[in-house]
C-alpha cells in the first residue's frame, strides 16, 4: 500500500496562524499532525508515503529531514499549487504500480486506513470515497448500492438516495489521470464529476461511529486538540485511562481574553486554559509563562496547581481542579477571626513564593518584561492610570506629561527601597483559591523579579475585599515579622518601598478597571473603581515620603467629583 498526504494547503481559514506554521505541522498534544498521520499509516502497513507541499514547504521538509521511519518519504513541491488532483497526477510516476491511498493533512480520524485499503482492493471501482455522515458538510449523494451519484446535491433529496460528508480519505486507481487535465491545477472533484458522466463508477466507503474532524478553523482545530488531549490529561491525573465521557463546561473569564473550562470525566475533575492558537512563532509567550512559571513556583514549594498536560503551540493547558471558592469570597461577610486567619495563611504563602520562588528563577521564563523596573512602572502602572482611567475612563484631560515628575519620584523610590523577589504581579483575592483548608495561587503567567512588597501592597489594598484599616495595619506587622524570619531586612526600607507599592499598585488597578469597563465593556469590575479611588485617596493624603502634590490634588478632585468625600 503507497499512500499520499495532502500537506500543499495554504490554511487561508486558520490565518494568521498559518502565516508562520504551515497546517500538517499543527499540533495535537505536542505532535504534528503530519507526524501522527505518518505513524497511522505505518502502523496500518503502507509500504511508501509521498508528501506534496507547497506553502511554507521548507518548514515540512525540514519536518521530513527529522524523521526516522522503516519506510521511504517522499516529498514532491509544488511550486504552483496544483490541488488535489493535480497534486495526485503530478505524482503518477511514484505510484504507477498500485492504488493509492490519498488522505487530507488537516483530518483527525480514527478510520482504518488498512481497511479502507482491504475495501477497495475487493470491488472493482477506480476510485473508493470514505463517506460518513457529519451534517456540516453533507453534500454528496449516494445511491441504495452505495455508489456516488453527484457532489453537490440538496441534503433533502429522496428517491433512495442518502446525502454524506467527504472524509477526505479516498483510494485512487491509475484511471483517474484520464479524467485530469494534463498539466496546472485541478480539482479532484470535477475529474469524479468527468467520470461518473462518462460511466465510471465510484464506491462509497460509509463509516460510522468513527471519530472525524477537520481542522480548517480555529475553532475546529482546538477542538480537535481537546479532543485529543483530555483523556491523557485525565490518565495523567488519576493514573488511569478515561472510561466515562469527557464533559465540558465553560467557566467564567477573569480580565484576560484567556478561556476557562471545567472538565468532568465521572468523579474527576480538571480544568482547562485556553490561551489559543499561537500567534507568533518564536519567543515567549502567555502560555509559555504559565507552564515554566507554574512548574516552578510548584517546584520551589509555593501553592499552585499542579499542570497536568500541555500544547505550547494549541494554547491549551490542564491543570489541577481547585473549586470554584475565591478568597474574597470565603471572606466576603465573614467574622474577622475567620478573615484574619485567611490572610495570614495567604500571607505565610506569599512569603513562601517571595523568596523560594525566586531562587533559581530564570528570566527567560517572563512575558512582556522581565524585571518590575522603573520604565513599567512609569508606562504600565502611572501611564496606564493617566490614559485609560482619567482620559479613557473618566474623560478628562489631564496629560501624562503634567504628572510625569511626580511619577518619576515615586518610582525610582518603589525601585530604591524594593527587596527584590518573585513577583506575582497581580496578587489579589480573586487570584487566591479556597479548597478545603488550604489556599492556592493562580493566574501567576504575569510574574516576574521585581520589589516583593508589590504583591503585599496587592493583597492588603484590595478593592475586592476592602479590608478595614486597622486589620491591614495588624496583617502588615505580622507580614513584616513572617518574612524576617525568612530573609534579613531593614524595617524602615521595606514600609518604604512598601508605600510606594501601594501606590503604584493602585495606579495600575484603576488603568486596568478602566480599560476593562470602557474598552473591554466587562461592567464587572466598574462596582470596584469607587473602592479603588477612595484608596488611592486615602494613601496619597497620609503619606508623607514622596511629594506628589498635582497627583494628591487630582485625585482629590476627582473623589470630590464623585461624592467620594461625603463618606
Amino acid at each position: 500500500m503507497k499512500a499520499m498526504i495532502l500537506a500543499a494547503g495554504l490554511g487561508t481559514r486558520l490565518l494568521p496562524h498559518t502565516r508562520h506554521t504551515p497546517k500538517p505541522l499543527f499540533t495535537l498534544n505536542r505532535r504534528p499532525m503530519l507526524a501522527l498521520i505518518i505513524e497511522r499509516l505505518q502502523r496500518a502497513g503502507c509500504t511508501a508515503i509521498i508528501i506534496n507541499t507547497h506553502h511554507l514547504h521548507e518548514q515540512i521538509e525540514a519536518f521530513a529531514d527529522e524523521l526516522d521511519l522503516s519506510i521511504p518519504v517522499t516529498l514532491r513541491h509544488e511550486p504552483e499549487i496544483l490541488g488535489t488532483g493535480g497534486g495526485i497526477r503530478n505524482t503518477a510516476d511514484l505510484w504507477s504500480d498500485a492504488p493509492l491511498l490519498v488522505i487530507n493533512a488537516d483530518i483527525v480520524s480514527d478510520i482504518d486506513f488498512a481497511r479502507v485499503y482491504r475495501f477497495h482492493l475487493d470491488h472493482g471501482c477506480p476510485v473508493t470515497m470514505v463517506m460518513h455522515d457529519y451534517p456540516k458538510f453533507n453534500m454528496v449523494s449516494v445511491d441504495p448500492n452505495d455508489m456516488i451519484t453527484d457532489f453537490h446535491c440538496d441534503p433533502k433529496a429522496g428517491a433512495g438516495l442518502r446525502t454524506l460528508a467527504f472524509t477526505g480519505i479516498h483510494v485512487v486507481e491509475h484511471r483517474i489521470l484520464d479524467f485530469l487535465p494534463p498539466e496546472g491545477p485541478a480539482h479532484i472533484i470535477d475529474a469524479y464529476a468527468k467520470m461518473i458522466a462518462a460511466g465510471e463508477q465510484i464506491k462509497a466507503m460509509i463509516v460510522d461511529h468513527q471519530y472525524w474532524r477537520d481542522i480548517g478553523t480555529p475553532e475546529s482545530y482546538t477542538a480537535a486538540a481537546i479532543d485529543h488531549m483530555a483523556p491523557v490529561a485525565f490518565e495523567n491525573a488519576s493514573g488511569r485511562q478515561p472510561e466515562e465521557p469527557i464533559q465540558i463546561e465553560a467557566l467564567k473569564g477573569d480580565g484576560s481574553d484567556r478561556r476557562w473550562y471545567r472538565l468532568t470525566c465521572g468523579n474527576e475533575r480538571l480544568v482547562m486554559v485556553d490561551h489559543a492558537i499561537r500567534y507568533q512563532p518564536d519567543g515567549q509567550a502567555e502560555v509559555d509563562a504559565f507552564i515554566d512559571i507554574g512548574r516552578h513556583l510548584r517546584a520551589k514549594g509555593v501553592a499552585v496547581p499542579r499542570l497536568y498536560l500541555d500544547d505550547r503551540f494549541a494554547g491549551l493547558v490542564f491543570l489541577e481542579d481547585l473549586g470554584a471558592l475565591h478568597l474574597q469570597e470565603a471572606v466576603n461577610r465573614r467574622s474577622a477571626s475567620v478573615l484574619k486567619r485567611h490572610y495570614r495563611q495567604a500571607i505565610k504563602q506569599w512569603v513562601q513564593m517571595a523568596t523560594a520562588g525566586g531562587e533559581d528563577f530564570n528570566v527567560r521564563w517572563t512575558f512582556q518584561s522581565t524585571h518590575y523596573d522603573r520604565e513599567l512602572i512609569l508606562q504600565r502602572e502611572c501611564r496606564y492610570f493617566v490614559e485609560a482611567f482619567l482620559a479613557g475612563y473618566l474623560g478628562r484631560s489631564d496629560r501624562y506629561t503634567d504628572l510625569a515628575p511626580e511619577f518619576e519620584q515615586l518610582a525610582e523610590a518603589t525601585i530604591d527601597y524594593g527587596y527584590q523577589g518573585f513577583m506575582h504581579r497581580d496578587f489579589q483575592s480573586r487570584n487566591i483559591m479556597v479548597k478545603g483548608k488550604e489556599l492556592f495561587f493562580i493566574d501567576f503567567q504575569g510574574g516576574r523579579l521585581g520589589p516583593v512588597q508589590y504583591d503585599l501592597a496587592s493583597l492588603l489594598i484590595d478593592p475586592y475585599v476592602q479590608l478595614p484599616t486597622g486589620i491591614r495595619n495588624e496583617l502588615y506587622a505580622q507580614a513584616v515579622q513572617m518574612f524576617c524570619r525568612k530573609k534579613r531586612i531593614d524595617i524602615d526600607r521595606f514600609k518604604k518601598g512598601y508605600d510606594g507599592c501601594v501606590l503604584t499598585r493602585n495606579l495600575q488597578i484603576l488603568g486596568a478597571f478602566g480599560y476593562l469597563t470602557r474598552v473591554k465593556e466587562k461592567r464587572y469590575f466598574e462596582a470596584y473603581i469607587p473602592a479603588a479611588l477612595r484608596t488611592l485617596q486615602r494613601n496619597l493624603n497620609n503619606q508623607n515620603g514622596i511629594p506628589l502634590p498635582k497627583l494628591t490634588a487630582t485625585v482629590n478632585e476627582i473623589a470630590g467629583s464623585i461624592g467620594l468625600n461625603k463618606g
